[in-house]
């Protein structure tokens, strides 16, 4: 078994390896912790429109020289905006990771921002947003979470808004890369045929012009709860009930994920077996948490069609509620084994193992080891499950729902059939 290390470079930047001796790939790259939350209202989408921008031009690479050079190689450059990071990585054979390791860190701090670049992608970013918007399973979410966290930045979509975008100067972009991307709130991680000690030499080097010893700063989110409608000439509706959840650090973190993949995780959770498969009220519809460094979301995503809406409310409801009264032991053993094996599963990839490896440390502090993982939810009891299920459904609800909603019933009932 490879050993997982972990080097602080003068600058402040963390690296960290997991090294995989039997693949012939290497995963690598920055995870930034700069995102949604981080933004002003005035200038929020600049997370995501920096992430975009920083692909257009280096002051030694063209847009298409990026392009060109990772697909000289059959390798794979990406990144993504999430609410509380934002990601940036590659893909290799194990001998290519330097040219990895030099493009990651060159758009990181060498991007040029042009300004005829900027206007392109600004109408490439509102392309983006029009397309969330023409998309209901989608856009829903933003929905739910600014009903979640009213007036707050975690509330604010990732994407931002048109209007937004479209008055973001060349100096918003840089500005708030200035304030943000510097080496003590980014992560560098690979996972693959890497060799630790190389890659410690070769990132100090490429990452040698970036600012130290700033930290992105956040105020902490308070969930508030609360309701969504919105009226859309579509077939189905969209609907998702939620539930002030688990931030990542609670001591009940596990046991939420537990609840969650027993409640509606899979084929066989309560859910998909009484929704789906009993009423066929359903095609879609599942539960899931979202984790922050202080609160959390869970929540239920359903979509059905107009006139099944009026069953599914209180069918959901029950189910909801239910949990809170017991549940069966081979019901907490499916949902163990599942967890278990989504975990376990994952290692096989260097990406997953890449991100996992970063989103530890930015969370935890340090790499958390898989057997410490499995421990903690293998440990999870059946007492623990309802104790979670009790703590999460008593909170305000959160309740969004686009589509023909004629046949929804009002938030206060659904509040009702809660016993809220």
């Amino acid at each position: 078994m490879t050993e997982i290390r972990e080097t602080r470079l003068p600058s402040g930047l963390v690296v960290l390896t997991d090294p995989m001796a039997v693949v012939e790939t290497t995963s690598i790259g920055v995870w930034v912790e700069a995102g949604t939350r981080h933004e002003p209202a005035a200038v929020n989408g600049v997370s995501h429109l920096l992430e975009h921008m920083a692909f257009k031009g280096t002051e030694r690479r063209s847009a298409r020289d990026i392009a060109e050079e990772m697909d000289a190689v059959g390798g794979h450059l990406n990144a993504y905006t999430a609410r509380d990071h934002t990601a940036y990585y590659a893909k290799v054979l194990k001998e290519d990771v330097a040219l990895a390791l030099d493009i990651v860190a060159d758009i990181l701090q060498h991007s040029t921002m042009d300004a005829e670049e900027l206007a392109r992608e600004q109408t490439v970013v509102v392309q983006e947003i029009a397309q969330a918007i023409d998309t209901p399973d989608d856009i829903i979410f933003d929905h739910f979470q600014a009903a979640a966290f009213p007036d707050q930045p975690l509330g604010r979509p990732v994407l931002g808004s048109e209007k937004l975008v479209r008055a973001m100067t060349r100096d918003t972009v840089l500005d708030y890369m200035r304030s943000h991307y510097s080496a003590s709130n980014m992560v560098l991680s690979a996972a693959g045929r890497v060799d630790h000690d190389q890659l410690v030499e070769a990132a100090d080097k490429a990452f040698s012009a970036l600012p130290a010893h700033r930290r992105s700063r956040t105020k902490p989110a308070r969930y508030v709860g609360g309701e969504y409608r919105e009226e859309r000439d579509i077939e189905q509706v969209n609907l998702l009930l939620g539930f002030q959840g688990i931030d990542y650090r609670d001591d009940d973190y596990y046991a939420a994920s537990v609840l969650s993949t027993l409640l509606g995780g899979g084929m066989s959770s309560r859910l998909f077996q009484e929704i789906r498969e009993k009423r066929g009220l359903a095609y879609s519809i599942y539960s899931f948490t979202s984790s922050y460094a202080e609160c959390g979301l869970f929540g239920v995503y359903a979509g059905c069609g107009e006139d099944e809406v009026a069953e599914l409310v209180p069918v959901l409801c029950d189910e909801v509620t239910g949990v809170t009264g017991g549940i069966r032991p081979e019901e907490l053993e499916r949902a163990r084994a599942q967890l278990k094996a989504s975990i376990l599963m994952s290692l096989e990839s260097t990406s997953s193992r890449c991100e996992l490896l970063a989103r530890q440390k930015v969370i935890y502090g340090r790499p958390v080891p898989v057997a410490e993982v499995v421990a903690k939810v293998q440990a999870i009891t059946a007492e623990d499950v309802v104790r979670v299920a009790k703590r999460l459904f008593s909170t305000v609800p959160t309740v969004a729902a686009l589509g023909p909603l004629a046949k929804l019933e009002s938030y206060d009932a659904i509040k009702g059939r809660l016993g809220i």
